[in-house]
């Protein structure tokens, strides 16, 4: 009669995912602090935003009427009138300034991430990061400088809309970098082991991956440009009357006309700043969740 005795058993390293470390405990204790002093600090940070929407709405939003959106501007002193001249020079230069940005932007920012690694990429880099601190009434000046004082333009939408474009680029380039980066090395692999070729694997797989992120970064930097009023000053210099032309004819804007009846001391104009913070408020807000929901979209589809 055979006894047979079965191999002992190698033990394993492997601790099972319920079994709790020593530590655990403590770790939890310090997580739940930590998210309490991260919540409160974020109430806090919270804060002046709430004051400044509420003052803004409690201020502006009695001044809002079909007038104030389709009549040009009254003098200071006088009631009524409205802001049309700057939402359709608003319009216009912030549209301009986004096909010249965005595109330029978004392709040096894939050329950062997909194909630049030598001193080009370090150079685009090193000049994106100048260029976000540089504060915008620099910019107005260069633009002015450059294309008001030396050549044959005039104040007007272009140079206003070449400014604009100036202050988005870096704030595309650098977001949609950061984006670009946080799409998953597998998803490029995959693609070129099933014979794509690169840009086939970046124009189909990446970035339709980052397009949500890419449009959150378009818009932050359309709301940046739709709110600068400096370098406005230098470049469209403002105009009451409704202005369509790009080149050599001064274009009214938002935050110029909001500067203007800001800095003067009738009531009327001063309400009418009110109604067009609240407006230009507004506008950010919308275009922020319309890009949004477009940025899903996209996404949806080139998922499938």
């Amino acid at each position: 009669m055979s006894l047979t005795t079965e191999p002992p058993v190698a033990p394993t390293e492997h601790t099972p995912l319920r079994l709790k470390q020593g530590n655990a405990k403590q770790r939890e204790r310090t997580d739940r602090v930590l998210r309490v002093v991260l919540t409160f600090l974020m109430l806090v940070a919270s804060v002046p935003l709430f004051l400044i929407m509420y003052q803004v709405l409690a201020r502006g939003a009695g001044v809002i009427s079909w007038e104030f959106l389709t009549a040009r501007e009254f003098p200071p002193a006088r009631e009524g009138g409205g802001y049309a001249a700057g939402f359709v020079g608003t319009g216009i230069m912030v549209t301009w300034a986004a096909l010249m940005a965005i595109p330029t932007g978004v392709f040096a920012a894939v050329y950062l991430t997909e194909v630049g690694r030598g001193p080009l990429a370090t150079a685009i880099r090193f000049f994106t990061d100048v260029m976000t601190g540089i504060p915008s009434v620099f910019v107005g000046l260069a633009i002015y400088f450059l294309i008001i004082a030396n050549t044959g333009f005039t104040f007007g939408a272009f140079p206003g809309a070449l400014a604009l474009g100036v202050i988005m680029l870096p704030i595309v380039v650098r977001s949609s970098e950061e984006i670009l980066r946080t799409v998953p090395d597998e998803l490029r692999q995959g693609s070129l082991a099933m014979g794509a070729r690169r840009w086939q694997t970046t124009m189909k797989v990446v970035l339709p991956a980052a397009a949500p992120g890419l449009t959150t970064g378009a818009m932050l930097a359309v709301a940046r440009a739709a709110g600068e009023t400096a370098p406005l000053i230098l470049t469209a210099f403002g105009n009451i009357n409704i202005v369509t032309d790009l080149f050599n004819v001064a274009i009214g804007a938002v935050p110029l006309q909001i500067y203007n009846g800001a800095r003067q001391p009738f009531a009327p104009g001063i309400e009418r700043a009110w109604g067009g913070a609240l407006c230009l408020l507004v506008l950010v807000l919308t275009l922020t969740v319309i890009a949004r929901y477009i940025g899903s979209r996209f996404n949806k589809i080139g998922n499938r």
